[in-house]
């Protein structure tokens, strides 16, 4: 033991000390779990998890209910680009909550939806503590994400050879998504572009003038309950939820 621990100072690691993992859940299926997940939650003390308010539950504990029944949780409200919640203040308040179980010799699994290396929020608190608390061991636990999901269940390639893929958080106006799908079709891109929700009536007039709309598939809250999978001809509501993706090959 004593040689382990000369060489993990010699290497410059950290000691075996309470740390934080983030746990990637995937996107919603609980079937869609890793082993290594599982195990990070299982080793955890705390539980950490997001809601998007307090009288929300929370769909990333849903997916992994049985594992922490009992165990000690706290879930945290994030913010989901809405105004009337400070980001600084939560990733603040959500850091204090870390690190005092940390120093408590607690290890922490905060839970993240999806893959916690796309889009995801906890990368802020992940920032935090590594520039604020380097002492801290931190840790990801890689999830899949709603993009590889739904290519999936879509029988759809994200890449094939000679393409390349690009994820983009949805455009906010029509200028930039027209060029950007513009672009693809130059470049041989397949483009995945996330968090429709309420431009999607912006989106679907833009597909439709790029005549793009037949062959673009939507993904909706991918491995929930009310999952929809479709081409975007087909979906003829006005918005879309929150998490809500689509996938184009233009060419």
């Amino acid at each position: 033991m004593g040689i382990k621990k000369n060489l993990k100072n010699l290497l410059g690691f950290k000691s075996d000390l309470a740390s934080l993992t983030v746990v990637g859940v995937g996107p919603g299926d609980s079937s869609l779990l890793t082993i290594a997940a599982v195990q990070a939650i299982k080793k955890a003390k705390l539980i950490v998890f997001p809601i998007s308010s307090d009288d929300k539950k929370s769909s990333s504990a849903e997916i992994v209910k049985k594992y922490i029944k009992f165990k000690r949780k706290i879930p945290i409200i994030f913010p989901m680009a809405r105004q009337e919640f400070d980001p600084d203040q939560i990733w603040s308040n959500a850091v204090d909550i870390i690190v005092k179980s940390i120093r408590k010799h607690e290890s922490v699994a905060l839970l993240c939806l999806g893959d916690p290396s796309l889009y995801a929020s906890s990368s802020n608190i992940m920032r935090i503590i590594n520039n604020n608390y380097p002492e801290i061991i931190t840790r990801i636990v890689p999830g899949i994400s709603s993009v590889s999901a739904a290519a999936a269940l879509s029988n759809f390639d994200l890449v094939k050879k000679g393409e390349t893929l690009v994820i983009k958080e949805c455009p906010s106006s029509k200028s930039e998504l027209t060029a950007l799908i513009t672009q693809t079709k130059i470049n041989k891109t397949v483009l995945a572009v996330m968090k429709v929700g309420k431009r999607w009536s912006s989106v679907k007039e833009i597909l439709e003038k790029e005549k793009i709309i037949n062959k673009a598939l939507i993904a909706l809250n991918v491995g929930m309950p009310d999952q929809i999978i479709q081409y975007a001809s087909k979906y003829n509501v006005e918005t879309m939820p929150y998490f809500s993706l689509i996938l184009i090959r233009p060419n």
